[in-house]
């Protein structure tokens, strides 16, 4: 027998690439809107849109131009030079964020984002003369893999083996204010916090949270930096989730939808923390690509032109309320906001429920054992919310039934 399209390429890539992802089991080779075929043509649904990146979905018109335009003209111009999609992308961010005080660094990635605001609050700690130098972060955060943002990343389990790192941090459990407050003493440099824990289990921060980390930094003079890397550029149905709090932090680092498929991550200064880099201090020869920007741009002019804000906000709430209305053994509650969802589960089968979901055409991800996380394209429709919904009564029968058949085996 023949082998498929999808086992030759997996073949393939396990010959070819390094082992650190194992074999991804889908080869996806053609998407449009928020469904992607895979090499053999099987259709899915895509509801975790490359993990938050695929803002527009697959395919979208407004991508496909500005990337085509600029990629006629020059794709690359280095740090050397300047080019006006990278002017112009700073710009629209300081629009949005409302802040003509704040300045930009565009990087490739989110990682890269938050390693410039690692060295940013650093750096700006430094030509105060504070002597401040410990950073806080929170238990199950992440903010990336490089040794930077590892080091302040609150996963052990792919932190530890990477030790030591060449920072002080000083770790508090998300949500709780009072052993934040606790913690940010004369030698913090810095808070480093996501509005909800993304990869944590899209656990929301609790009501107030995040204005009192403010409060508390803004008084020890220590900076806040929100990684806002998942949930910016409307993944909760505003541009940024720190808005719908009244929270504005010192920095904020951004990537994922930002591009809609085109790598960029960007971290933003507010104030002072604007212009603390001096001539030389970081630096990026693929930062600021003109075909990057170019796309962020188109994301930008996109949901603000097809009013996707509010169809995030709408079909969110409505796909959350959907999940909450089904009672199932599985099924404990839904969280999150927007098209920024956890479904959390009695028990830690979320890798079994993401398999059934894929074999009945629905892309998931098993984001923590008990939490399967949905993050689809924010141009997700009410009628592809309830293709799934119609199917996910039926994807947790069959994980369930499973799981009865194999404790009645042992």
């Amino acid at each position: 027998m023949s082998m498929t399209q999808t086992a030759t390429l997996q073949q393939r890539f396990e010959a070819a690439l390094m082992p650190n992802y194992g074999v991804p089991p889908v080869a996806i080779a053609v998407g449009r809107g928020c469904r992607v075929w895979d090499a053999d043509g099987r259709p899915y649904l895509d509801l975790i849109g490359g993990i938050a990146v695929s803002a527009l979905g697959h395919g979208h018109p407004a991508i496909i131009s500005a990337v085509s335009s600029q990629v006629a003209k020059f794709a690359h111009t280095s740090n050397l030079f300047l080019h006006e999609p990278e002017v112009a992308l700073a710009e629209r961010l300081q629009g949005l964020l409302g802040r003509a005080d704040a300045r930009v660094f565009l990087a490739n990635s989110g990682t890269e984002a938050n390693e410039a605001a690692i060295k940013l609050v650093l750096r700006k700690q430094d030509a105060a003369g504070s002597g401040r130098n410990i950073i806080v972060a929170a238990d199950h955060s992440f903010h990336g893999r490089s040794l930077g943002s590892l080091a302040i990343t609150g996963k052990e389990s792919i932190r530890a083996p990477f030790a030591p790192f060449g920072l002080s941090v000083r770790w508090v459990p998300y949500g709780d204010a009072a052993a934040l407050s606790d913690a940010v003493r004369p030698d913090v440099a810095a808070v480093f916090l996501e509005p909800a824990l993304g990869e944590g289990g899209v656990v929301p921060a609790p009501e107030g949270y995040l204005r009192a980390a403010r409060s508390i930094t803004a008084e020890a003079g220590a900076a806040l930096v929100l990684d806002e890397i998942q949930s910016g550029i409307g993944r909760t149905g505003a541009w940024f989730a720190c808005q719908a709090e009244g929270v504005m932090p010192d920095v904020i680092t951004l990537a994922k939808g930002l591009g809609g498929g085109l790598p960029i991550g960007a971290c933003i200064g507010v104030g002072e923390y604007g212009t603390a880099f001096r001539p030389g201090d970081h630096g990026s020869t693929f930062g600021g690509n003109p075909v990057a920007c170019a796309a962020a741009l188109a994301v930008i002019d996109a949901i603000e032109a097809e009013d996707i804000l509010a169809n995030v906000a709408k079909v969110g709430a409505w796909l959350k309320d959907g999940i909450a209305a089904i009672s199932h053994p599985l099924l404990r509650e839904v969280r999150g906001s927007g098209l920024w969802l956890g479904a959390v589960l009695t028990a830690p089968v979320a890798a079994d429920v993401t398999t059934a979901a894929r074999e009945r055409g629905f892309l998931v991800n098993p984001v923590q054992p008990d939490v399967v996380r949905l993050a689809p394209p924010l141009i997700l429709t009410e009628a592809e919310a309830a293709d799934f919904l119609t199917a996910l009564p039926g994807i947790l029968d069959a994980v369930h039934a499973a799981g009865q058949a194999s404790t009645k085996g042992a």
